[in-house]
């Protein structure tokens, strides 16, 4: 079996949180999903878990940070194109998101930033290994 990550994410409204998940293109796996969490599908080995902040809180013992004011982590996730790093951000800021950021042009690799309803940080970005700079 391949490695797989699950992101959790602690969310304020799980139905709003669930459908600005589906807007930008992950798929519910119903399976893993209930009134406390949701199970968010990416790809086979990528998934986001969207927490109530009661079930979150049964994981950890730190206070749950406020995203739109503070961010511990950054979610970044490679897609195949240019296109599609623009239609992801497009969707999710069209979806009530926000973008934090400018666009970015490294040269081999396009970004951009999108926070979600809860402030949380995504990054989509494509990179064009034959475009990296070369020593």
């Amino acid at each position: 079996m391949k490695s797989q990550i699950f992101i959790n994410l602690p969310v304020q409204d799980l139905p709003k949180a669930m459908d600005f998940y589906t807007k930008i293109g992950f798929k519910n796996n119903p399976q893993f999903t209930d009134e406390t969490a949701a199970c968010m599908v990416i790809s086979d080995e990528i998934f986001v878990m969207l927490l109530t902040y009661p079930k979150f809180k049964e994981f950890i013992k730190k206070e749950i940070p406020d995203a739109t004011k503070t961010t511990e982590v950054i979610n970044s996730l490679a897609v195949e194109s240019v296109a599609k790093v623009n239609e992801i951000a497009d969707i999710a800021i069209n979806a009530g998101g926000s973008e934090p950021s400018e666009p970015k042009d490294y040269g081999f690799m396009q970004q951009r930033s999108f926070s979600d309803l809860d402030g949380h940080h995504w990054e989509i970005f494509f990179m064009d290994m034959s475009k990296f700079p070369q020593q």
